[in-house]
C-alpha cells in the first residue's frame, strides 16, 4: 500500500452534521447480535484463567503446577519456568513470565489453560506458588511523595512557575491556601478486559492471514477489548519479537474503558504468551472483575495543596498548585493534576508541581479526564472559597479572573465562551434565587443548598492518523480507517463526516471500522477521536474527490492523512464550560442527594446531538459517582485494593441519577477540525464533583476538602 498524502482541508459542507441520526449499531447491540471479544472464540478454543501474585513485593521461590495439571479438563499451565521469551522486557508491566521476580501484588504468576472455563479457574486455585517476601511500600502519604518525574502525561512541564509568587501571596488582600484530596478510583467498564489469542500454526501461513500488500505474514491474531488496535500492535509486536505486519489486532465491538482500555495491559500479554505455546489453537481469555482492580489501570489518588492570592476585589495575583500523588516503582505514569491551573484562570504570579511517591502497586494509567478531573476538583472548590473570602457571588469570582489567552502560552483561545456558559446555566437553573448566605435554606430535616464549577479540557488532534475512500458500485463509498469505537457513537458520526465530505448521503457510506489492517489511527482517548480520525476522512474525501471526480469508476481509492489543525500553533486549543449543581443534605444523618444537575458547554459544532447529549450526561454521571461514592480502599500491609467489586467499590445509580440536564452553544471551530467540531468524551465529567461539593457547603455551611463526600463528614 502507498504512502498516504497529507492534505490541508477546508471546512465540509454540513448536512448529515449536525443531524440527530440513529446509533448505526443500535440494532446490533439491543438485539444481542453485537458480538464482542470473548465473543470471537471458536468452539474449541481453549481458556486461560491467571494466577495472580499474593506478595506486593518479593521473588517466587518455587511453583508446582502438578495438582493444576492433574486436574480434568487442565491442558497446561505457563509460568517463568517454561514461557516463552520475550524480545523486550523494557515494559515491566507488560514483561510478564519472564523470571521469578514480583513487583507488586495481582502480578501475573501463571496462566493456566483448559477445555473449559470451569476448569480453568479450578486449576488456577491449585497452582501452588512459594515466595521470598521483600519489604515494600504500597501507601500514598505526603512525607513519602518526594520523587520528580521527567514529564507528566502526555509529556507536559512537570513543574512551572511564572512570576514572584511568594511575593504576590505576600502582598495579596485575601489569601486562600488549603489542601484538597480524591480518593482511588477504578475504572469498571461494563465489559470486562478481555480478548481472544491465536497464533498461526507454522504450517498455514497464507495468503489469507497477510496484511494486503504486506510481505509478513500475520502471525499472532488477537479480538482484544482496547480503545486502540494499532496501539496495542505497537506496545506488543516489538516485545514478542514481531513486525507490526505480523500482529493483527480487531475491536469490532467494545463495552467501555474509560481510559483503562486505552493501553496494553498484562492480560493481553499472557493471552499472547499462552497462544504462543498452543499454535493454531485460540486462547480465550477474560478478566474478572476482582482481577479487574488490580491489573488494568486505575486513577491514582492526590493531594493537592492549592494557594490562592488575590486583590479584594476577588482578581487573582497568586496561584499555587503543588500536587502529591502516586506511581508504581515498576513502571512510571505520573497524572498531570495540576496542568489546568496552568491555563484556567488569569494571575500573574503562578506556580505548579507534581511529586510522587514510587510504590510497590499496580501501575495506575488513563481514566475519564486524568489530571483535568482530580486538578479542576481541587482549583473549583478553591476558588468557591476565594468567593467566600471575598464576599462575591461564585459565577462573578470566575468572571473577574477570566481571560482572552492562555496564561501559560500567551496564546488567544480558539474559543473561551466559559462566561456565556455561566450565564445561560444561571438563567436555566434559576442561579438568581440562591441565598446568599451558606446553610440558609431548610427544607423539613434537608439542607438544601446551590454550587458551581467551571470545566474545561484540551482540544486535541492525535497525529498519525489516514484514512481510506474506495468507490463501490451505485454511487456507494466504502470508507476506512482503524478507529474504534468504544461505545460513544464514532461508527455514527464518522459516518456522517464521511457522507458530508463526499458530498453523498449517509446510507451510501460502508464505514469499516477496528481492525489494524485498516489505515492506522490513534487510541479513541484524550476527547481527540472524532477530532482526528474525522479529520483524516475529510482529507481522504477530499482528496479522492480532487483525484476522481463524482463520478469515480468502482475500485478506484484514495488514502490520505490530514495536515495539522489550522490553529495548532496560533492559538490554546480548549473547550469550556460550566455545571450548576443543587445539594440536599440531612440535617440528621448526613445524607446527601442530589436531585439535579445542569452542564452547558462550549464545544464546537456538534456532530450528532444524540451521541453527544449520551456522552455529556454520561460524563455528568461519572462525577456525581466520584463526588458522593467512588473510592477504591489499599490495604498498605498488603499492598491491594480490597474494594474489588461493584458491592464494595459503591458507583452512581438509578436511585442516585435524577434530573440531569445538558446543552450547548452553537459554534462551529475550524481551528481545530474541517467539521468544526471538538472533542466532548472528557469535559462532561470535569469540575462536576466539585459543583457537588460547593453545592453541599452552601447546604451546610461545612466545607469538605476530600471526595467522596460521605455522610459522617457532615455530622456534627
Amino acid at each position: 500500500m502507498s504512502e498516504p498524502v497529507e492534505v490541508r482541508t477546508t471546512p465540509v459542507h454540513q448536512r448529515a452534521i449536525g443531524t440527530a441520526s440513529v446509533r448505526a449499531d443500535g440494532v446490533e447491540k439491543v438485539t444481542g447480535r453485537a458480538r464482542y471479544a470473548v465473543e470471537h472464540a471458536p468452539p474449541d478454543a481453549l481458556h486461560a484463567w491467571l494466577v495472580l501474585s499474593r506478595v506486593a513485593r518479593g521473588r517466587i521461590t518455587s511453583i508446582d503446577p502438578a495438582a493444576a495439571l492433574a486436574h480434568p479438563g487442565v491442558v497446561s499451565v505457563i509460568d517463568h519456568t517454561n514461557a516463552p521469551r520475550l524480545a523486550q522486557t523494557d515494559n515491566k508491566e507488560l514483561a510478564i513470565l519472564q523470571d521469578a521476580w514480583v513487583g507488586y501484588r495481582g502480578q501475573v504468576v501463571a496462566v493456566v489453560l483448559a477445555e473449559t472455563s470451569e476448569a480453568a479457574r479450578e486449576g488456577a486455585a491449585l497452582v501452588h506458588v512459594d515466595y521470598e517476601v521483600a519489604e515494600h511500600e504500597a501507601e500514598l502519604r505526603e512525607d513519602n511523595a518526594t520523587y520528580r518525574p521527567e514529564q507528566v502525561n502526555p509529556a507536559m512541564p512537570t513543574d512551572t512557575t511564572e512570576g514572584d509568587v511568594d511575593a504576590a501571596l505576600s502582598a495579596a488582600d485575601v489569601r486562600v491556601a488549603e489542601t484538597y484530596r480524591t480518593a482511588y478510583e477504578s475504572n469498571n467498564p461494563l465489559e470486562p478486559h478481555a480478548l481472544v489469542a491465536r497464533w498461526a500454526d507454522p504450517a498455514e501461513k497464507s495468503a489469507e492471514d497477510s496484511a494486503e500488500g504486506d510481505a509478513d505474514p500475520v502471525v499472532l491474531t488477537l479480538h482484544d477489548s482496547t480503545q486502540g488496535v494499532h496501539g496495542v500492535v505497537s506496545t506488543l509486536a516489538p516485545m514478542l519479537g514481531l513486525t507490526p505486519e505480523q500482529v493483527r489486532v480487531v475491536a469490532p465491538y467494545v463495552g467501555g474503558g474509560f481510559g483503562s482500555k486505552g493501553e496494553a495491559h498484562s492480560h493481553e500479554m499472557a493471552a499472547a504468551l499462552a497462544a504462543r505455546t498452543v499454535p493454531g489453537r485460540a486462547v480465550r481469555l477474560a478478566v474478572t472483575r476482582q482481577q479487574m482492580f488490580g491489573m488494568t489501570g486505575y486513577r491514582t489518588a492526590t493531594i493537592s495543596h492549592v494557594t490562592l492570592g488575590a486583590r479584594a476585589d476577588g482578581a487573582l495575583t497568586a496561584l499555587e498548585h503543588r500536587v502529591a500523588e502516586q506511581t508504581s516503582r515498576i513502571r512510571e505514569f505520573a497524572e498531570q493534576t495540576a496542568s489546568p491551573s496552568r491555563m484556567m484562570y488569569a494571575a500573574p504570579a503562578r506556580r505548579t508541581s507534581h511529586r510522587l511517591a514510587q510504590l510497590d502497586v499496580t501501575v495506575p494509567s488513563w481514566m475519564r479526564a486524568p489530571g483535568e478531573m482530580p486538578g479542576m476538583y481541587a482549583q473549583e472548590v478553591a476558588m468557591d472559597e476565594l468567593a467566600v473570602a471575598t464576599g462575591m457571588d461564585p459565577i462573578e469570582v470566575r468572571r473577574r479572573n477570566d481571560t482572552a489567552t492562555d496564561p501559560e502560552t500567551g496564546l488567544a483561545f480558539n474559543e473561551r465562551r466559559l462566561m456565556e456558559c455561566f450565564d445561560r446555566g444561571a438563567e436555566r437553573f434559576g442561579w438568581s434565587e440562591r441565598a446568599e448566605a451558606p446553610r440558609a435554606t431548610l427544607d423539613g430535616d434537608w439542607w438544601v443548598g446551590l454550587g458551581v464549577a467551571s470545566a474545561t479540557y484540551p482540544a486535541m488532534r492525535s497525529p498519525g492518523n489516514r484514512a481510506r475512500v474506495r468507490a463501490l458500485e451505485g454511487g456507494r463509498y466504502a470508507v476506512a480507517i482503524g478507529a474504534v469505537d468504544i461505545g460513544t457513537g464514532a461508527r455514527t458520526v464518522l459516518a456522517q463526516i464521511a457522507a458530508d465530505a463526499l458530498g453523498v448521503a449517509v446510507e451510501s457510506v460502508e464505514l469499516e471500522i477496528a481492525d489494524t489492517l485498516l489505515p492506522s489511527a490513534s487510541v479513541a482517548g484524550g476527547s481527540s477521536g472524532t477530532s482526528s480520525w474525522g479529520s483524516a476522512i475529510v482529507a481522504a474525501a477530499q482528496l479522492f474527490r480532487a483525484d476522481h471526480g463524482d463520478a469515480p469508476s468502482p475500485g478506484v481509492e484514495t488514502t490520505a492523512a490530514a495536515a495539522d489543525a489550522p490553529g495548532a500553533k496560533t492559538h490554546a486549543m480548549h473547550s469550556f464550560g460550566a455545571v450548576f449543581c443543587e445539594a440536599r443534605v440531612h440535617r440528621l444523618t448526613g445524607e446527601i442527594r442530589v436531585p439535579r444537575m445542569l452542564g452547558v458547554y462550549s464545544v464546537g459544532r456538534v456532530i450528532n446531538p444524540t451521541t453527544a447529549r449520551s456522552q455529556l450526561l454520561g460524563g455528568l454521571v461519572m462525577g456525581l459517582s466520584a463526588a458522593l461514592f467512588e473510592e477504591s480502599w489499599r490495604d498498605p500491609r498488603f499492598g491491594h485494593f480490597v474494594t474489588q467489586d461493584l458491592a464494595t467499590y459503591h458507583v452512581a445509580t438509578n436511585a442516585d441519577v435524577r434530573e440531569l440536564e445538558v446543552e450547548w452553544l452553537e459554534e462551529d471551530d475550524t481551528l481545530l477540525t474541517p467539521m468544526g467540531s471538538r472533542g466532548i468524551g472528557e469535559i462532561g465529567i470535569v469540575g462536576t464533583a466539585a459543583a457537588v461539593a460547593n453545592a453541599t457547603f452552601h447546604a451546610t455551611g461545612r466545607r469538605v476538602r476530600q471526595i467522596p463526600l460521605t455522610p459522617d463528614l457532615f455530622l456534627d
